[in-house]
């Protein structure tokens, strides 16, 4: 995997505020974390029929915006292989100001079928606006999600421990701002390989996911992701595809995350912070360093 790599400065802004400490307010500056739309638009079709059309918009922090559309396409379904996309680059024949630097448009390859009432649908509802969970869960098996692989990684539990101090410390923009997602990819011993931050969570995945699409590193079956906040269904889905195995997060898992992990066969952590963590489904992934513990844990494999 390529190291990580951060925002540039077009991910944050500075702004003038009023700072209070007890009584005392004094003028001071302050950092955030920048957030624009952007528009993601596809070319699809036969060569000399080319056709283009608006995919989605999404609120991003600007930044590795061809990545967040690769991996956009590939978790949601739309690709499923490096080959069947040619490219992604930013649109050059925007209109209006606002547009500058926020449209990019992703061209897939001419042989790939296009469900369009799927597009017109927008997809499968999310969790957000109540659809029940049996009905998501069906919807992203149908979208071809995989099962991942009934072996490794075997992560020594002491190594969970410290991957979030290690991401903190490569969150260059969220010591800033404060205001930033951050999604890392480590190695079963812990080393850092590859971060992302984003305004969003989903985002902060997707530009993540996207740069290992784009280098060829696809499946991620050997690596440990690790997500600010909580675990959603919609992480554990798009994770899924990537082939991760192993998902921990700062932050506590949904009901229907667990069972997606579970159905799927992901190793899903929450609550790791401050040298503690749960384990909700497939915990024969993480081991103990006593080889008769190792031996116990193996028992819990489904």
């Amino acid at each position: 995997m390529p190291a990580p790599v951060f925002l540039p400065p077009t991910s944050y802004e500075y702004t003038r505020v009023q700072r209070v400490v007890g009584e005392a307010r004094t003028p001071a500056d302050d950092v955030l974390a920048a957030e624009e739309p952007l528009e993601i638009r596809l070319g699809y079709g036969p060569s000399g029929q080319r056709e283009h059309r608006t995919l989605a918009v999404t609120m991003r922090t600007p930044g590795h915006d061809e990545e967040l559309a690769a991996g956009f396409l590939l978790t949601e379904g739309l690709i499923r292989r490096r080959e069947e996309l040619l490219g992604v680059r930013p649109c050059p024949d925007v209109q209006k100001p606002e547009e500058q630097g926020n449209v990019v448009r992703a061209e897939l390859a001419a042989d790939l079928p296009l469900d369009l009432p799927r597009l017109e649908r927008h997809f499968y509802t999310s969790s957000s606006c109540g659809v029940c969970g049996k009905t998501s869960i069906e919807a992203v098996h149908a979208a071809a999600c995989p099962l991942l692989p009934a072996d490794g990684p075997l992560i020594l539990a002491p190594v969970i421990h410290q991957l979030p101090e290690r991401q903190r410390e490569a969150q260059a923009v969220f010591e800033q701002t404060g205001g930033l997602h951050a999604a890392a990819l480590f190695s079963p011993q812990g080393e850092l390989l590859l971060l992302r931050e984003d305004v969003g969570r989903h985002n902060a995945l997707d530009k993540l996911i996207g740069a290992a699409l784009l280098a060829g590193q696809l499946p991620l079956h050997r690596h440990v992701l690790l997500v600010s906040g909580r675990a959603s269904f919609e992480l554990v889905q798009k994770a899924a595809v990537a082939g991760i195995a192993v998902l921990a997060a700062v932050g506590a898992p949904s009901s229907l995350a667990v069972q997606a992990a579970q159905d799927f066969g992901m190793t899903l952590l929450g609550f790791v912070r401050q040298q503690r963590y749960n384990i909700y489904s497939h915990p024969w992934r993480i081991i103990s360093e006593e080889p008769e513990v190792r031996s116990e844990v193996s028992e819990f494999r489904s």
